[in-house]
């Protein structure tokens, strides 16, 4: 049974000195809604004017942070109906956020590209739509924050497209990684312009791959872009 209960917790006091710590103060709201059992799979979330004056913050702001956890396949958003947790509950545990940046990279170096396979066998023609949608929204992007919001929905996209329930899973544990602070101040030092132009052709080449059904290339391309990003973000 659906739960059209709206959130009803008290909003701890968090810095706001920045769009990616404003929008972590919604992320945080619902994923306590969601531990404390107000809203459940299905639920319906607080309206963009609710959240909008609970958080002080420019309805715009509130709208992108929406779209981009609807990218994400957390909640979904109908018009004239609202806002929606994902049937099947998209926040992860809580404890995930405690995890470090390096430790996410270093699981995403090896499991990853071991999904090439599974892709390349379960993957159907509404699975590469949505990858190319992601690439055509990443490379229409008019922001770092545009880019990050369609580059974690084409991780996400990839990881669906396994069409295996405990991969897809992982995978939203790592897209809520993704999301912490401490990952979005280091993309934001190390991303620029150049670079990403460069993680763009390498989501090309990745998804021309899959598309192919060639699982080697497609793994081999997964592989240098995660090796990419981790020499840009660490050093080595």
């Amino acid at each position: 049974m659906t739960n059209s209960r709206r959130p009803a917790i008290d909003t701890p006091s968090l810095r706001r000195n920045g769009r990616r710590d404003r929008t972590q103060e919604i992320r945080n709201f619902l994923l306590d809604a969601v531990a404390q059992g107000i809203v459940g799979p299905g639920g319906k979330l607080p309206t963009e004017r609710e959240l909008a004056t609970r958080f002080g913050m420019p309805r715009n702001t509130v709208r992108k942070t929406l779209a981009q956890l609807e990218a994400e396949g957390t909640i979904t958003r109908h018009v004239g109906r609202g806002t929606f947790l994902a049937g099947t509950g998209g926040f992860p545990s809580d404890s995930i956020n405690h995890t470090s940046p390096a430790e996410l990279m270093e699981a995403r170096m090896r499991l990853e590209p071991s999904m090439a396979e599974l892709i390349v066998i379960n993957a159907t023609p509404a699975d590469f739509e949505r990858m190319e949608t992601c690439l055509e929204r990443a490379e229409r992007g008019t922001s770092l924050d545009d880019f990050e919001v369609w580059d974690a929905a084409l991780h996400q996209a990839m990881a669906a497209a396994t069409h295996n329930r405990f991969m897809i899973r992982v995978f939203d544990m790592a897209t809520a990684v993704r999301h912490q602070t401490e990952w979005g101040k280091l993309k934001d030092r190390v991303v620029t312009p150049e670079r990403r132009l460069k993680y763009q052709e390498e989501h090309r080449s990745i998804v021309t791959a899959l598309k192919a059904r060639d699982a080697d290339s497609a793994r081999a391309a997964i592989l240098a872009h995660l090796q990419h990003a981790r020499r840009n973000l660490f050093g080595f």
